[in-house]
């Protein structure tokens, strides 16, 4: 038998794609850990992200450092067109605003009439083409066994977790400064704030902003391995981000860093049990059932951590509960 899933699923520990769902959590975590927003709209904030970062590379010829500005500036944006006419919402119609800015977002993209600037349907590819041209490391492989990487699958591991400890470190003393202390007393009870005189409004936008920015980096990160399609920004993908967080802590700094890494190798792990199980005949389940078995043992294993653990893993269980 073929054991080398296992070693490709621990591997999962440090791949982009997990550092940009960490990355992209931890924005998350600023909305609705600590600030209170209900925000089901992550998803959104990555396919501004990254289609910012890929229209700007790839039909402006822009450099790198001009392309990840139009990343932020793109997420800044759309965080203050979101945020203006809805931050006055409170709980479930804050939800429901935001993810449908989500997919006002995939759905304008895919679009015909924008086929030229965004892909359409087919989407966008060789976005990562600048941050490869300045890949430091010598061409060749690295590592060992089935955990071997070219150079350019390196340097973006590199980055992208470099990315990531920049964003919790940032959170960190964030959310122990007097600005964090406003935000988590806004998420505990607004109107005792409001009647401090601290303006509510401006807090929750500015904490919209800095999540969203970290979301459109987060998006940003993903596309620089793979190509850029817009279905890979559904609703799904918010979800996959709040499963991480519950996974964590959703008022830990550090928790969507420890989340994402536990769904993605339980995620790479339970498909290679699967796909065993399968061959061998002992599951009496198809291939074509295997994908959504899986996401029923991730769904279990989230239900019993909610039930014996409500605040995550790294959470404090004195934050679980608060008005969002």
């Amino acid at each position: 038998m073929d054991f080398n899933f296992i070693w490709l699923s621990l591997g999962e520990i440090a791949s982009p794609t997990t550092a940009a769902y960490a990355l992209a959590t931890i924005g998350l975590v600023v909305h609705f850990g600590f600030t209170g927003l209900l925000n089901f709209g992550q998803a959104g904030f990555m396919a501004v992200g990254g289609y910012a970062f890929a229209i700007a590379t790839l039909k402006f010829d822009a450099p790198l450092p001009m392309a990840v500005l139009a990343t932020i500036l793109a997420s800044a944006l759309f965080a203050l067109i979101l945020g203006i006419p809805t931050l006055r919402l409170r709980a479930d119609y804050l939800s429901i605003v935001t993810i449908a800015a989500s997919e006002i977002i995939r759905l304008s993209v895919k679009t015909s009439e924008l086929t030229d600037i965004t892909g359409g349907a087919t989407g966008l590819n060789g976005a990562a083409k600048t941050f490869n041209a300045i890949n430091p490391f010598p061409k060749g492989n690295y590592g060992f066994g089935v955990l071997t990487y070219t150079a350019d699958q390196l340097w973006v591991r590199v980055v992208g977790w470099t990315l990531v400890a920049l964003a919790c470190l940032v959170v960190f003393l964030l959310v122990r400064s007097p600005w964090g202390r406003v935000v988590k007393g806004i998420r505990e009870d607004e109107d005792a704030v409001r009647s401090l005189g601290k303006n509510v409004f401006s807090y929750k936008m500015q904490a919209l902003i800095f999540g969203g920015v970290l979301g459109g980096l987060a998006g940003m990160l993903f596309i620089l391995p793979r190509s850029l399609q817009p279905d890979n920004y559904g609703t799904q993908l918010t979800f996959f981000l709040y499963t991480i967080m519950l996974l964590g802590g959703a008022t830990t700094v550090f928790g969507p860093v420890i989340g994402s890494m536990i769904f993605w190798v339980t995620l790479s792990l339970s498909d290679g049990l699967l796909a065993l199980g399968i061959n061998s005949g002992i599951l009496p389940i198809t291939s074509v059932q295997q994908g959504p078995v899986r996401f029923i043992i991730v769904g279990v294993a989230l239900a019993l951590l909610v039930v014996f653990r409500p605040q995550g893993i790294l959470g404090n269980k004195k934050e679980v509960f608060f008005s969002a």
